[in-house]
């Protein structure tokens, strides 16, 4: 069974200190899995002794058993103690993203929100080469990055879009770190977290239902002002999209065919810009490729994005004209 109250977890660090005790090989990992059962238990002043033992037996990762530390000093009233190492850890500038997330993660913690930005970013910009494939260790490291940027409000960059498009969970990031949510979260008021709690229950009700319809054939609709942006940036697929208008007439003409053709579960995704930017880097191919735009707009519906078509006669047209659909592209 596993530790589930400060007991336990005393005990159990108790049992992985005798262990490394009787294997000095392996004293590291066993260590640092108890200093970790101690943290858990709130014996903050043992873990630390852990860490400085750790640290003075030349530890095969020093700047991660220091990373540690400084988290869990900080906790405990040694923040001048803590900061001192996590300004070392950035002057050394390890290969390794797992100290960088623990003091990143231990600034952001604390609401020094620039400054765990500022060492997400650093990492990212260490650890992270376009020639190379993300793991799920630098994955993590862009994950928190975006959502530090996002409690900052700062606006999204090419890394931010890339975090985006590796998150395979139900909840879009944006949302996932959107601020208010975040906070509530960690609020104190019962019926906070209760609200909070009753909202991811629906929404996690509607991707299950999103999931279990029949996978969709569905179209790609831009906004104007995104179809605007995404022409300027790649003129090529200006042979696409001759206008904005066209371009609807296009979605509506080519649905009614296939419709008229028998086939069934026809759907609509809406792009943007960022998005369908990040998809093209997660796919590396130029988002200028007019290839690329089929398989945006199949991933976008096998996320369960896309809106079914074609809405009811009195229901707001797809093109978000705001106009009842048989009064716009519904239109005979």
């Amino acid at each position: 069974m596993r530790p589930d109250t400060p007991a336990e977890h005393i005990a159990e660090a108790e049992r992985l200190i005798r262990t490394a005790t009787r294997y000095p090989e392996d004293q590291e990992p066993l260590l640092l899995q108890a200093a970790a059962h101690l943290e858990l238990a709130d014996e903050r002043e043992r873990a630390s002794t852990l860490y400085d033992q750790l640290l003075s037996s030349d530890p095969a990762d020093p700047h991660l058993v220091k990373a540690l530390q400084a988290a869990n000093l900080w906790e405990y009233g040694h923040e001048a103690e803590a900061r001192t190492l996590i300004s070392g850890i950035r002057a050394a500038a390890p290969t390794d993203p797992a100290p960088w997330e623990v003091i990143a993660e231990a600034l952001e913690a604390h609401d020094e929100l620039a400054d765990s930005e500022e060492c997400f970013t650093e990492a990212a910009t260490l650890l992270v080469k376009e020639s190379d494939p993300l793991t799920p260790a630098t994955t993590a490291l862009l994950t928190g990055r975006h959502r530090v940027r996002r409690l900052l409000a700062l606006p999204h960059d090419e890394w931010d879009m890339v975090a985006d498009t590796r998150h395979t969970g139900p909840v879009p990031l944006d949302e996932l770190h959107d601020p208010k949510r975040i906070w509530a979260l960690g609020s104190n008021d019962p019926a906070e977290l209760r609200a909070e709690i009753a909202r991811l229950r629906a929404e996690l009700g509607d991707r299950r239902a999103a999931l279990s319809r029949p996978f969709p054939v569905a179209l790609l609709h831009w906004p104007v002002e995104e179809l605007t942006e995404l022409l300027t940036a790649y003129p090529t697929l200006a042979t696409e999209y001759p206008s904005h208008a066209a371009h609807l007439t296009a979605v509506e003409t080519s649905l009614r065919s296939l419709a008229a053709s028998g086939t069934h579960n026809l759907g609509i995704v809406t792009g943007s810009v960022p998005s369908y930017e990040a998809f093209a880097a997660s796919e590396k191919t130029s988002p200028a490729s007019p290839s690329l735009l089929a398989e945006y707009a199949t991933t976008l519906a096998a996320r369960g994005k896309a809106t079914p078509w074609p809405p009811s006669p009195t229901s707001p047209c797809w093109c978000t004209s705001t106009k009842p659909y048989a009064q716009c592209h519904g239109a005979p």
